[in-house]
């Protein structure tokens, strides 16, 4: 059995105590593959993975793993981002099997910016489950090879599995709390919003 829960890149740096670099990449808002291409060139050979957003702050883009997907292609790794806000449970096992099929790796699971702020306010959102559950889901389709009804999976997606965490949002007494509960799913790595505030 390998030493590896997905063999990616990030997860390498990580296990050998490294402090992991990751830029972030926001997929266009429309199909030009040519300008993903170009901001993809930028972070090239400066980070071990690459953030790849899912609908940021609730306006329409290229989805995150057809993103994911052209980054891959051009030789970055992708830390593919999923949300809870625009998708059942259905449609997340489902996306999780594609991207593990095109050799995405990584995943970071988040709830969403509500619909609200972005440029769709009326849409519906879905929250079937939330970033605790999409974590546990990942986790029992990864170690237990099953989707959420015990269903057998027949290939299992082997990917390292993260978790977002907020360190100045309110209650700030919570965050920690909040953090352990991610953890307890089944997070393997934790990433948090840019810190400025190092006394804070």
């Amino acid at each position: 059995m390998s030493e590896y829960k997905s063999g990616s890149n990030l997860e390498k740096v990580l296990k050998a105590g490294h402090f992991a670099f990751t830029g972030e990449c926001g997929p266009p808002l429309g199909a030009n593959v040519e300008h993903l291409k170009e901001k993809a060139g930028h972070l090239k050979g400066c980070v071990d993975a690459v953030n790849v957003t899912d609908n940021q702050t609730a306006v329409v883009r290229m989805s995150s793993w057809a993103a994911s997907l052209i980054l891959l292609q051009e030789g970055l790794e992708p830390n593919f981002q999923m949300v809870c806000r625009d998708r059942n449970r259905l449609a997340i096992q489902s996306d999780i099997l594609g991207v593990y099929s095109h050799g995405i790796r990584n995943m970071l699971c988040l709830s969403g910016d509500h619909q609200r702020f972005g440029n769709h306010p009326e849409a519906k959102n879905v929250f079937d489950i939330d970033s605790m559950q999409l974590i546990h889901t990942v986790k029992t389709m990864r170690d237990e090879g099953t989707f959420l009804n015990g269903q057998d999976i027949d290939v299992p997606p082997q990917l390292f599995i993260g978790a977002a965490s907020n360190p100045f949002a309110e209650p700030f007494e919570f965050r920690v709390h909040r953090l352990a509960k991610k953890i307890a799913a089944g997070a393997d790595f934790v990433q948090t919003q840019c810190i400025y505030n190092m006394d804070r």
